[in-house]
């Protein structure tokens, strides 16, 4: 699908970019004419991607980024700021996945995953909003969840930072918005990710039911055609928030999920 949006000139920063729903955003950014930062924890996965993209006619770099530390964002922000100027658009997108009931969920794991998800989220905004603040102009986009509105058994977690992310969004568009930065949250719902394939036996374990009936009678159940949103479907919304020209669109979680949730 092409869109023919342009981010011609602009610096993108995706967190989270050497796979899945990441690198998809990534590769779509940089046909749109965008710089693009793949920022991801397996640094050589982030080369061998922006060597891709490269390879495709893009621009792009790999920077290795833990986003829970407070170091190597800073200094991968740096990075990116050095090599091709102030980050116009931050996708953040890095997350992980961790099912279990609340009475068995370990608190490790609890806070491993809300680091990932929040601390990772405020981070890099936090790192890339004074070079859009002194320029007027900057877009973030945060990875939510169709978990950002519904509950679902065994996520506690999950559900608890994706809800959170919202709030980072809706405080950022309030005290941005005069400063021309917009903030938005990407609600997917079920995207066939290795994250995803990861929990389809987790699930399948845990209920006591077949991988196929996780998929059909737990993922896409509430679906209104049984599929599974795809990496495109959630590149191209990222495309489209992106490069929409206005203020009108920002504070906004905006859902891609074929009607599994409608908000």
């Amino acid at each position: 699908m092409n869109m023919q949006l342009s981010l011609k000139d602009q610096v993108a920063l995706v967190t989270g970019a050497a796979s899945g729903i990441g690198k998809e955003i990534a590769e779509t950014y940089a046909r749109a004419g965008a710089r693009v930062a793949i920022a991801d924890l397996n640094p050589d996965a982030a080369r061998a991607t922006a060597a891709a993209i490269a390879q495709a006619g893009g621009s792009a770099m790999g920077v290795a980024m833990d986003v829970t530390s407070e170091q190597q964002v800073n200094e991968g922000c740096a990075a990116v700021a050095k090599a091709y100027g102030p980050v116009d658009i931050l996708v953040s997108n890095a997350g992980i996945q961790i099912v279990n009931p609340i009475e068995k969920y370990s608190f490790a794991d609890w806070k491993k995953l809300l680091a990932i998800h929040l601390d990772g989220a405020f981070l890099t905004t936090r790192a890339v909003l004074p070079g859009m603040y002194a320029r007027k102009s900057g877009v973030v986009i945060y990875m939510g969840s169709v978990h950002s509105h519904e509950a679902s058994k065994l996520k506690s977690a999950y559900v608890t930072a994706k809800h959170g992310l919202l709030g980072l969004a809706r405080v950022l568009a309030k005290e941005g918005g005069d400063r021309g930065v917009r903030a938005n949250v990407i609600c997917p719902g079920f995207v066939r990710t290795p994250l995803v394939e990861k929990q389809i036996p987790e699930q399948a374990k845990e209920l006591g039911i077949s991988e196929q009936d996780v998929v059909r009678n737990v993922m896409l159940k509430d679906t209104v055609d049984g599929e599974f949103t795809t990496t495109a479907d959630i590149a191209n919304l990222a495309l489209f928030l992106a490069a929409f020209p206005s203020n009108a669109l920002t504070g906004q979680s905006i859902i891609a999920s074929h009607g599994w949730c409608m908000n």
